[in-house]
């Protein structure tokens, strides 16, 4: 999905801020702004939600201290900051202390091994981190990666951490598909594609060295046009991504794609990556209709070809296509019932490409896993998000964290909501 080309759908979400966070006083945050604002998320039986706040603007990525603090990242500052730190000292599970800081907008942000990390759109920083207070301390900033690509399009620097000391970081490609002139129709795509050496990848630092770069880092993987949600599994220690996959195939090829298939093509695909991995971007695409991974017609596909497709690395799961996959997680809680241990949650955005189809998206799904391969089919886990025009969504689920005691959080990056999801069952 490329923000920067959601035209009508964009405009029906321009939100506008209320007042300032301060550390005492989240009035301001909480209060419902209109009927759609209010929208009801749905759970599974036994489940329940609780808003936290409101209101805090573009609310991307989220982590969750072991004290249980929240951390969110903005891709908007507010009031100058681009995090926010949550904290509930009476446990009631909203707020009643609410502090910002980071100078810089952007997506990424995990806790690990008593540090924060967080992105903006072309560094990677840590904070030290008091585990048992949640207490940041700001003066301790590091800058451990510097100089990463932000071409104003796929931007967001989205991240995670494995248990060897080493931080992976998403570098989208500032790109549809690699044409020589980018979004427009007949234009060829670019072979080989020249934006692979710097972006449409993971790239691999380590966690606690200053002032790496490209030249410092290890490109992990390749041909991934964008990956938003990323998490690292730690019962089989390997790294999973969603992809957002292309743009366009009705609108420029028409003679190939009704606006049906359009809408449903190409897949959002969940890959399991190893050091080395290519997973076919700009030249594949997974088709949800053939189920098959085949040549993009800007590469000389005709809906049937597989050609140098059938040696790029494949998707694990696939979901209809446009549906942003911005949020993953692997739960490790014992909160939940047994079926949802070490699966995955995948929270969707929703995207703008599905049009003139309506819209899709706006929820989350569970994945069950076992030894690290989907054991089941997908399933919605909340939904409602859009409220009652699905053409115009009230929130959009994008980062999800969980806490040392097994609660999921979702956020929401339209109107700046965060909600804790608690299971009361039995």
């Amino acid at each position: 999905m490329n923000r920067l080309k959601c035209f009508s759908i964009l405009s029906a979400c321009i939100i506008s801020m209320a007042g300032s966070a301060t550390a005492s006083d989240t009035s301001n945050l909480v209060k419902p702004r209109t009927a759609a604002a209010d929208a009801v998320i749905t759970l599974p039986a036994g489940f329940s939600s609780i808003k936290m706040l409101g209101n805090l603007g573009r609310a991307r990525h989220i982590a969750v201290a072991p004290n249980g603090d929240v951390f969110v990242k903005l891709d908007k500052l507010k009031d100058g900051k681009g995090i926010y730190q949550l904290h509930d000292s009476n446990g009631d599970g909203k707020p009643d202390q609410v502090t910002g800081f980071g100078k810089y907008k952007g997506t990424g942000i995990a806790i690990k091994n008593g540090f924060l990390y967080a992105s903006s759109n072309t560094e990677v920083f840590r904070y030290k981190m008091d585990p048992k207070t949640g207490k940041v301390n700001e003066a301790s900033v590091q800058k451990i990666v510097t100089g990463l690509w932000d071409k104003q399009q796929h931007e967001s620097k989205s991240l995670t951490l494995d248990n060897e000391g080493n931080i992976y970081v998403n570098i989208g490609a500032p790109s549809n598909d690699c044409q020589v002139q980018d979004r427009v129709k007949g234009s060829p795509g670019q072979d080989p594609c020249p934006l692979l050496d710097s972006a449409g990848g993971i790239w691999q630092f380590k966690a606690d060295k200053l002032n790496q770069t490209y030249a410092t880092g290890t490109r992990y993987a390749t041909g991934l046009r964008n990956v938003v949600g990323l998490d690292w599994n730690n019962e089989v220690n390997d790294l999973y991504v969603m992809q957002h996959g292309r743009d366009m195939l009705f609108q420029f090829y028409p003679e190939m794609y009704d606006q049906k298939a359009g809408a449903e093509n190409p897949a959002e695909e969940m890959f399991r990556i190893k050091k080395g991995s290519d997973c076919g971007w700009p030249y594949c695409y997974f088709d949800n209709d053939k189920n098959a991974k085949l040549l993009n017609p800007e590469y000389g596909g005709d809906r049937s070809k597989a050609g140098r497709c059938e040696e790029k690395t494949k998707s694990i799961l696939q979901f209809p296509g446009h549906l942003a996959p911005n949020g993953l997680l692997f739960y490790t809680g014992s909160k939940f019932p047994a079926k949802y241990k070490n699966g995955a949650f995948i929270a969707f955005h929703g995207s703008w490409n599905r049009s003139p189809e309506p819209q899709a998206g706006y929820y989350v799904v569970f994945v069950p896993f076992k030894d690290g391969i989907p054991s089941g089919k997908w399933e919605i886990f909340a939904d409602g998000f859009a409220g009652a025009d699905i053409n115009r969504a009230a929130y959009k689920p994008c980062g999800l964290a969980q806490d040392a005691e097994g609660s999921l959080y979702i956020s929401d990056d339209s109107k700046g909501t965060i909600w804790k999801i608690n299971y009361n069952g039995k």
